[in-house]
């Protein structure tokens, strides 16, 4: 099974490549090399690049061990967490039901 390029508008990429840098960042604050977490998290180097580039096409799971790496893998708990948009459409799917009763 081959695999495909993935495809982000400009604006998300741009958000995907903030977070490479912030991920970036806090590996130079730890005083890292990218040797060292690329060994640490089980990746190639080279994966690592990428992920610091903000490439869509790196693996959560790969992501996820860089951040645990990195001592921040909680922060994979802030994902969708403050699900603003899925509380006002369940909000409004209860207030539809309260008219049925």
């Amino acid at each position: 099974m081959g695999t495909r390029k993935q495809i982000l508008l400009p604006r998300f990429q741009q958000i995907l490549e903030r977070m490479g840098e912030n991920i970036k960042l806090a590996r130079k604050r730890r005083r890292l090399t990218t040797m060292q977490v690329a060994e640490r998290a089980g990746i190639d180097r080279s994966t690592l690049y990428h992920i610091e580039k903000g490439n869509p096409s790196v693996s959560f799971g790969a992501y996820f061990n860089v951040l645990r790496v990195l001592g921040l893998q909680d922060d994979f708990l802030q994902l969708a967490a403050d699900d603003e948009f899925g509380r006002k459409l369940q909000d409004l799917e209860l207030i539809g039901k309260k008219g049925n009763d």
